[in-house]
Protein backbone atom coordinates (compact mmCIF):
# COMPACT_ATOMS: atom_id res chain seq x y z
CA UNK A 1 0.00 0.00 0.00
CA UNK A 2 1.54 3.30 -1.01
CA UNK A 3 1.49 5.33 2.09
CA UNK A 4 3.14 8.96 0.89
CA UNK A 5 1.31 11.64 1.62
CA UNK A 6 1.40 14.99 -0.90
CA UNK A 7 0.95 18.80 0.51
CA UNK A 8 -0.01 20.84 -2.43
CA UNK A 9 0.49 24.25 -2.07
CA UNK A 10 -0.45 27.43 -4.57
CA UNK A 11 1.25 30.21 -4.15
CA UNK A 12 -0.29 33.44 -4.92
CA UNK A 13 -2.20 34.69 -2.13
CA UNK A 14 -1.77 31.41 -0.22
CA UNK A 15 1.74 31.39 0.80
CA UNK A 16 3.03 34.67 -0.65
CA UNK A 17 1.02 38.34 -0.01
CA UNK A 18 0.81 39.09 -3.50
CA UNK A 19 -2.74 38.82 -5.39
CA UNK A 20 -3.22 42.45 -5.00
CA UNK A 21 0.33 43.19 -6.98
CA UNK A 22 -1.05 41.23 -9.90
CA UNK A 23 -4.28 43.16 -9.59
CA UNK A 24 -1.87 46.44 -10.15
CA UNK A 25 0.23 45.08 -12.57
CA UNK A 26 -2.61 43.54 -14.54
CA UNK A 27 -4.62 46.65 -14.16
CA UNK A 28 -1.74 48.90 -15.91
CA UNK A 29 -1.08 46.09 -18.58
CA UNK A 30 -4.97 46.31 -19.78
CA UNK A 31 -5.10 50.43 -19.10
CA UNK A 32 -1.56 50.22 -21.58
CA UNK A 33 -3.50 48.67 -24.17
CA UNK A 34 -6.67 50.92 -24.02
CA UNK A 35 -9.10 48.72 -21.67
CA UNK A 36 -10.23 49.70 -18.40
CA UNK A 37 -11.02 46.88 -16.28
CA UNK A 38 -12.53 47.34 -13.13
CA UNK A 39 -9.58 45.85 -9.93
CA UNK A 40 -12.49 44.21 -8.23
CA UNK A 41 -12.93 41.92 -11.56
CA UNK A 42 -9.37 41.12 -11.93
CA UNK A 43 -9.10 40.28 -8.21
CA UNK A 44 -11.81 37.47 -9.15
CA UNK A 45 -9.71 36.14 -12.28
CA UNK A 46 -6.33 36.09 -10.04
CA UNK A 47 -5.04 32.50 -9.86
CA UNK A 48 -6.16 31.64 -14.07
CA UNK A 49 -3.68 31.51 -16.05
CA UNK A 50 -3.02 34.65 -18.87
CA UNK A 51 -5.26 33.26 -21.54
CA UNK A 52 -7.85 32.42 -19.21
CA UNK A 53 -7.78 35.40 -17.39
CA UNK A 54 -7.74 37.88 -20.83
CA UNK A 55 -10.94 35.83 -21.72
CA UNK A 56 -12.69 35.98 -18.91
CA UNK A 57 -12.27 40.22 -18.44
CA UNK A 58 -11.98 41.00 -21.95
CA UNK A 59 -14.24 38.18 -23.55
CA UNK A 60 -13.99 35.95 -26.18
CA UNK A 61 -14.85 38.26 -28.71
CA UNK A 62 -11.88 40.44 -28.03
CA UNK A 63 -9.30 41.57 -30.30
CA UNK A 64 -6.54 38.26 -29.27
CA UNK A 65 -3.80 39.91 -31.10
CA UNK A 66 -3.28 42.19 -28.18
CA UNK A 67 -3.27 39.04 -25.33
CA UNK A 68 0.90 38.42 -26.29
CA UNK A 69 1.18 42.48 -25.55
CA UNK A 70 -1.22 42.50 -22.58
CA UNK A 71 0.53 39.77 -20.75
CA UNK A 72 3.75 40.98 -21.29
CA UNK A 73 2.94 43.89 -19.75
CA UNK A 74 1.43 42.28 -16.84
CA UNK A 75 4.95 40.35 -16.40
CA UNK A 76 7.38 43.22 -17.20
CA UNK A 77 4.71 45.17 -14.46
CA UNK A 78 5.13 42.84 -12.09
CA UNK A 79 8.58 41.91 -12.26
CA UNK A 80 9.45 45.31 -10.71
CA UNK A 81 8.49 43.83 -7.29
CA UNK A 82 10.27 40.63 -7.67
CA UNK A 83 12.70 41.62 -5.10
CA UNK A 84 9.89 42.86 -2.78
CA UNK A 85 7.80 40.00 -2.73
CA UNK A 86 6.85 38.82 0.98
CA UNK A 87 5.93 35.56 2.01
CA UNK A 88 2.85 35.75 4.89
CA UNK A 89 4.17 35.31 8.21
CA UNK A 90 4.38 31.39 9.19
CA UNK A 91 4.39 30.14 5.72
CA UNK A 92 7.30 28.55 5.25
CA UNK A 93 7.16 27.13 8.66
CA UNK A 94 4.13 25.33 7.59
CA UNK A 95 5.88 23.80 4.51
CA UNK A 96 8.75 22.66 6.99
CA UNK A 97 6.38 21.49 9.93
CA UNK A 98 4.64 19.04 7.30
CA UNK A 99 8.32 17.99 5.44
CA UNK A 100 9.11 17.18 9.41
CA UNK A 101 6.06 15.23 9.62
CA UNK A 102 6.89 13.60 6.26
CA UNK A 103 4.38 14.89 3.70
CA UNK A 104 5.98 15.94 0.42
CA UNK A 105 5.23 19.36 -0.34
CA UNK A 106 4.75 20.48 -3.92
CA UNK A 107 3.90 23.63 -5.29
CA UNK A 108 1.13 24.51 -7.71
CA UNK A 109 1.33 27.47 -9.41
CA UNK A 110 0.66 29.64 -12.60
CA UNK A 111 3.73 31.20 -12.11
CA UNK A 112 6.91 30.12 -13.84
CA UNK A 113 11.23 30.66 -14.53
CA UNK A 114 11.54 34.11 -12.44
CA UNK A 115 8.62 35.17 -10.88
CA UNK A 116 8.71 31.36 -9.46
CA UNK A 117 12.18 31.48 -8.08
CA UNK A 118 11.36 35.07 -6.71
CA UNK A 119 8.24 33.55 -4.82
CA UNK A 120 10.84 30.62 -3.46
CA UNK A 121 13.41 32.96 -2.28
CA UNK A 122 10.35 34.74 -0.26
CA UNK A 123 8.74 31.75 0.85
CA UNK A 124 12.57 30.75 1.90
CA UNK A 125 12.07 27.10 2.85
CA UNK A 126 13.31 25.50 -0.46
CA UNK A 127 14.55 22.62 2.26
CA UNK A 128 11.03 21.53 2.56
CA UNK A 129 9.75 21.22 -1.34
CA UNK A 130 10.28 18.61 -2.97
CA UNK A 131 8.69 19.83 -5.70
CA UNK A 132 7.04 22.04 -8.10
CA UNK A 133 4.53 22.15 -10.98
CA UNK A 134 4.32 25.27 -12.76
CA UNK A 135 2.14 26.85 -15.47
CA UNK A 136 4.96 25.64 -18.23
CA UNK A 137 4.81 22.02 -16.95
CA UNK A 138 0.68 21.46 -17.95
CA UNK A 139 -1.52 22.25 -21.25
CA UNK A 140 -4.47 23.64 -18.46
CA UNK A 141 -4.29 25.93 -15.71
CA UNK A 142 -6.03 25.67 -12.74
CA UNK A 143 -9.62 25.17 -12.62
CA UNK A 144 -8.69 22.45 -14.72
CA UNK A 145 -7.57 19.38 -12.92
CA UNK A 146 -4.11 18.91 -14.52
CA UNK A 147 -1.75 21.36 -12.02
CA UNK A 148 -3.02 19.16 -9.11
CA UNK A 149 -3.26 15.82 -10.72
CA UNK A 150 0.74 16.43 -11.90
CA UNK A 151 1.89 17.77 -8.49
CA UNK A 152 0.30 14.87 -6.51
CA UNK A 153 1.96 12.57 -9.61
CA UNK A 154 5.60 14.10 -9.06
CA UNK A 155 5.02 13.83 -4.87
CA UNK A 156 4.26 10.01 -5.59
CA UNK A 157 1.11 9.89 -3.89
CA UNK A 158 -2.76 8.22 -4.48
CA UNK A 159 -5.71 11.02 -4.25
CA UNK A 160 -6.83 9.87 -0.84
CA UNK A 161 -3.41 10.73 0.59
CA UNK A 162 -3.11 13.93 -1.26
CA UNK A 163 -4.09 17.68 0.31
CA UNK A 164 -4.20 20.69 -1.58
CA UNK A 165 -4.12 23.90 -0.14
CA UNK A 166 -5.34 27.60 -1.87
CA UNK A 167 -6.98 30.85 -1.94
CA UNK A 168 -9.25 30.77 -4.75
CA UNK A 169 -12.64 29.72 -6.08
CA UNK A 170 -10.18 28.40 -9.09
CA UNK A 171 -8.31 26.38 -6.71
CA UNK A 172 -10.63 24.94 -5.12
CA UNK A 173 -12.20 23.64 -8.39
CA UNK A 174 -9.42 22.33 -9.14
CA UNK A 175 -9.28 20.17 -6.06
CA UNK A 176 -12.47 19.20 -6.61
CA UNK A 177 -11.90 18.03 -10.00
CA UNK A 178 -8.42 15.69 -8.90
CA UNK A 179 -10.79 14.73 -6.44
CA UNK A 180 -8.53 14.92 -3.56
CA UNK A 181 -9.02 17.11 -0.18
CA UNK A 182 -8.60 21.17 -0.05
CA UNK A 183 -7.99 23.19 2.14
CA UNK A 184 -9.04 27.15 1.65
CA UNK A 185 -7.59 30.55 2.78
CA UNK A 186 -8.70 33.89 3.24
CA UNK A 187 -5.83 35.38 2.73
CA UNK A 188 -6.15 36.04 -0.99
CA UNK A 189 -8.86 38.04 -0.57
CA UNK A 190 -11.75 35.93 -1.83
CA UNK A 191 -15.31 35.99 0.31
CA UNK A 192 -15.86 32.82 2.46
CA UNK A 193 -18.96 32.41 0.96
CA UNK A 194 -17.28 32.09 -2.84
CA UNK A 195 -15.30 28.92 -1.69
CA UNK A 196 -17.35 26.99 0.31
CA UNK A 197 -19.20 27.22 -3.48
CA UNK A 198 -16.55 26.17 -4.73
CA UNK A 199 -16.21 23.03 -2.71
CA UNK A 200 -13.63 23.95 -0.24
CA UNK A 201 -12.93 21.64 2.56
CA UNK A 202 -11.77 23.71 5.87
CA UNK A 203 -11.19 27.17 5.37
CA UNK A 204 -8.82 29.10 7.49
CA UNK A 205 -7.86 32.69 7.85
CA UNK A 206 -3.93 32.44 6.77
CA UNK A 207 -1.18 29.93 7.03
CA UNK A 208 -0.39 30.78 10.43
CA UNK A 209 -3.97 29.67 11.70
CA UNK A 210 -3.69 26.46 9.86
CA UNK A 211 -0.04 25.78 11.30
CA UNK A 212 -1.48 26.04 14.63
CA UNK A 213 -4.26 24.26 13.72
CA UNK A 214 -2.33 21.41 11.78
CA UNK A 215 -3.29 18.61 13.62
CA UNK A 216 -7.23 19.22 12.94
CA UNK A 217 -7.01 19.84 9.75
CA UNK A 218 -7.17 17.26 6.91
CA UNK A 219 -3.72 17.14 7.16
CA UNK A 220 -4.16 15.69 10.87
CA UNK A 221 -7.00 13.31 9.37
CA UNK A 222 -3.90 11.44 6.80
CA UNK A 223 -2.42 9.02 8.41
CA UNK A 224 1.07 7.83 6.75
Amino acid sequence: MNTTRAAIFDVDGTLTDTNHLHVVAWWEAFRQAGHIVPMADIHRAIGLTSGDLLERLLGAERDESQDSSISGAHKVLYGTYHDRLTAFEGAGDLLRALAAREWRVVLATSASGSELSALRRAIDADDAIWDTASSEDVDAGKPAPEPVRLARELAGASVGQTVFVGDSVWDMEAAARAGVSSVALLSGGIPRADLEKAHAGMIYPHVAELLAHLDESPFGAITS
